[in-house]
């Protein structure tokens, strides 16, 4: 079976972690924390980078820094994974849920400004699949109306818009480094703070509620609990395996969007013959080979699809299950309007695998998939 998905080393990983531990230092914001930091600050040309157990734990983190609470509303699409929502509920926010673009899955930008009340705070955007959202026109938005943007990026670290790098557009955003990810750690995150307004409470939230960074850089001669905060930095042996990934993530970005490219081009014909849709990329947008997905004409065909690539030794999965049908999406949100893009696209679209070191099997998955179509 050709997994859907397959972690893979760089290299220096293991060599990290050994230096890691012989530094004597376990726990979190050690040498390699800040080694990271300073990568993903370069990479996203920014000032402040904070690693996180997870993006859902970034997310957790932006949601407090919006200071959004029970009664504030929070603009974000459906289709999505669930820690989007979570993280702003978690603070007694309402998620209200936008209709999908049809074109590349994203939230509608056209449809934010009739979501908005007074009562919202923010809206968070996803780039679904590293392709990105139209940010001009949701920053425009957020500008006319005094609101938050928090990106959602878990998809998109190495993906552009108008050549600038996603993550770089909201006041803040969250990157995800989990294994399904580009560049992975196994679990991992970042808080990225564009807002240097922000900035010194992040610290402090991320730092468990307490001013240690202020006594650390000899701000004060002790530090204390001041603010909301958890427990939110990752250990320096994630921190050291991240090292290596972010190092090399320029050469993982082009493989998987060769990849990509040679299933674009594998099921050119067959998107012409209407026997599938293949994934869109606008102009405005470079994407970071993330992900590679089909979409079909209905459940019933894709049920189908998805059994015949299995038989043929093929892991391929659909996604996300939308936000505003799901049990809590119904108690803890509420839907813009009717959201039939969402809902039709979560019955159809399938993902196939995409990983570094799948090259040699790609044309077996090609065969496959032509076979089953």
């Amino acid at each position: 079976m050709i997994p859907f998905n397959k972690p893979a080393l760089v290299g220096p990983e293991l060599q990290y972690i050994s230096e890691a531990l012989e530094a004597g230092q376990l726990a979190g914001n050690g040498l390699f924390t800040r080694r990271c930091h300073e990568l993903l600050c370069s990479a996203l040309a920014t000032t402040k980078a904070l690693l996180t157990h997870s993006c859902t734990s970034a997310l957790e983190m932006a949601a407090i820094l919006a200071e959004v609470g029970p009664g504030d509303e929070v603009i974000m699409p459906s289709f999505t994974f669930v820690s989007t929502a979570n993280a702003f509920v978690l603070r007694g926010a309402t998620p209200v849920f936008v209709d999908a673009r049809d074109d590349t899955f994203n939230l509608d930008e056209r449809l934010i400004e009739a979501a908005i009340t007074s009562r919202t705070r923010a809206i968070v955007p996803v780039h679904y699949a590293g392709v990105a959202c139209d940010m001009n026109a949701i920053s425009d938005v957020a500008e006319r109306y005094g609101l938050l943007v928090i990106e959602d990026a878990a998809q998109a670290f190495g993906s552009r818009y108008r050549g600038r790098a996603l993550g770089s557009f909201g006041a803040l955003a969250a990157l995800s480094f989990h294994e399904t990810k580009n560049v992975i750690s196994g679990e991992g995150g970042a808080l990225i703070v564009n807002d240097p307004l922000l900035s010194p409470r992040a610290d402090i939230i991320w730092e468990k509620g307490t001013n240690r960074a202020e006594f650390f850089r000899g701000d004060v001669d002790k530090y204390s609990w001041v603010d909301l905060g958890s427990s939110f930095l990752p250990g320096e042996l994630v921190a050291a395996f991240l090292y290596a990934q972010l190092q090399a993530a320029t050469l993982i970005t082009e493989r998987r969007r060769a990849m990509w490219s040679a299933y674009h081009e594998a099921f050119s014909m067959s998107e012409a013959q209407g026997r599938l849709r293949r994934p869109c990329v606008p102009d405005w947008c470079v994407h970071n080979g993330h992900m590679y997905y089909v979409v079909l004409e209905s459940l019933a065909q894709r049920s189908a699809f998805i059994a015949a690539l299995r038989k043929a030794g093929v892991g391929a999965v659909f996604h996300y299950v939308p936000l505003h049908s799901a049990p809590a999406g119904l108690r803890y949100g509420r839907a813009h309007g009717s959201l039939p893009v969402t809902d039709s696209v979560t019955d159809r679209l399938v993902r196939l695998p995409l990983w570094p070191g799948m090259e040699a099997v790609q044309p077996r998955i090609i065969s496959a998939v032509l076979a089953a179509l």
